[in-house]
């Protein structure tokens, strides 16, 4: 028989999701052991939208995109790639949930551009993760054709990052 009390855990979990806001995190999981046979597992998420950016777009582009919105639908529908970039056959996708930046510091040089050639296991940008900064390799050779995450974007687990092909 349990000897923890449920106002206890819902205090426990409550502590959680705040510090979980705190920190600006997004997932947060935590086994609680109170003896033999019983514990307390909690997984606290908070859902991100995950926003998809082009570097190749201009910086004014949304002002002109909202004075011809049927001119910008038009040219989205004739490629035939697929329409979700994690899809892509050449996409990379995040191995960790953390925040991307293209540069080893600010104002460097980005480790990336598009139409850049890339070799297998070259650096193709950062994501820093509980203050480690994870170098993240191409995982394969090939030119870049997209990259979908802006400098100093926040990403999730399995986000597509860019586009090698």
């Amino acid at each position: 028989m349990s000897k923890h009390s449920p106002d206890a855990d819902v205090a426990f979990i409550q502590a959680l999701a705040e510090l979980l806001n705190k920190n600006d995190l997004t997932e947060l999981s935590v086994k609680r052991e109170y003896g033999e046979d019983d514990s307390l597992d909690v997984r606290v998420v908070k859902q991100a939208n995950i926003v998809t950016t082009t570097l190749a777009a201009p910086m004014a582009a949304p002002m002109a995109m909202a004075a011809a919105p049927a001119a910008a639908a038009a040219p989205a529908a004739a490629p035939a790639a697929p329409e979700d970039p994690a899809q892509h056959p050449g996409a990379v996708t995040s191995p960790m949930v953390g925040t991307a930046y293209l540069a080893a510091e600010p104002g460097a040089t980005p480790f990336i551009t598009i139409g850049a050639t890339v070799a297998e296991g070259q650096t193709v940008l950062i994501i820093e993760a509980m203050k480690t900064m994870n170098h993240i390799p191409a995982p394969r050779a090939g030119t870049v054709k997209r990259i979908l995450v802006s400098d100093g974007t926040p990403v999730e687990f399995g986000a597509p990052l860019l586009i090698i092909e």
